[in-house]
């Protein structure tokens, strides 16, 4: 089952097209802003790795169990990556992760207005069950950004992956509900009209 399907999602701030080799160059130049790959509690690939990531996330959306979108500007400059991932067609149930910003855009509504279109998109016409955001347990700032969402802690898994180097991770699980979507949407839109 091919579930969901390639789109484009288009804001004010973002745009989220589907992931192909051409975004390279523009990613490569995103991973290298501010040494984002030297993080050890996510996975960002060394700007000369991109290539490399983008053919990883097209083989995974290949074999059905990602859908990867590229993050632009509105001028068409790719300034990140994003997914749905851990799909499961029969569930209606999706992940939203594997996300990552260039330093310049980070905090700022590129990232509100893009989780806005992924959650809309997923539970307005994907009728989704469930929508779920993982991440290391340590990385903070990505447990706050997540909370920020509305989203509510399931639990954590212990022992739940490997890094890159061995070590092992604690996965903090949160989801969104349908019935939390229009408290959650309502927060982000009211986010992304502040200070306008």
């Amino acid at each position: 089952m091919n579930w969901p399907l390639p789109v484009t999602l288009t804001g004010t701030y973002a745009i989220l097209a589907p992931l192909s080799k051409a975004h390279g160059p523009d990613l490569a130049e995103a991973a290298a802003e501010g040494d984002l790959w030297k993080a050890w509690y996510t996975s960002i690939p060394k700007p000369s790795a991109v290539p490399a990531e983008i053919d990883r996330r097209l083989d995974l959306q290949e074999k059905g169990s990602m859908l990867a979108f590229a993050v632009l500007t509105p001028n068409g400059k790719a300034v990140g990556m994003t997914t749905y991932m851990n799909i499961d067609p029969v569930h209606k149930r999706i992940e939203i992760g594997s996300t990552w910003y260039r330093k310049a855009v980070q905090r700022t509504r590129v990232n509100t207005e893009c989780k806005r279109m992924l959650l809309a998109h997923a539970f307005e016409d994907l009728d989704c069950i469930a929508v779920e955001f993982r991440t290391h347990f340590m990385n903070r700032q990505s447990r706050a950004a997540i909370e920020r969402l509305g989203a509510k802690l399931d639990g954590v898994l212990r022992s739940h992956q490997r890094t890159a180097d061995g070590a092992l991770r604690d996965t903090a699980v949160y989801s969104i509900l349908p019935h939390e979507w229009p408290a959650v949407k309502a927060g982000l839109d009211f986010r992304l009209e502040e200070n306008r």
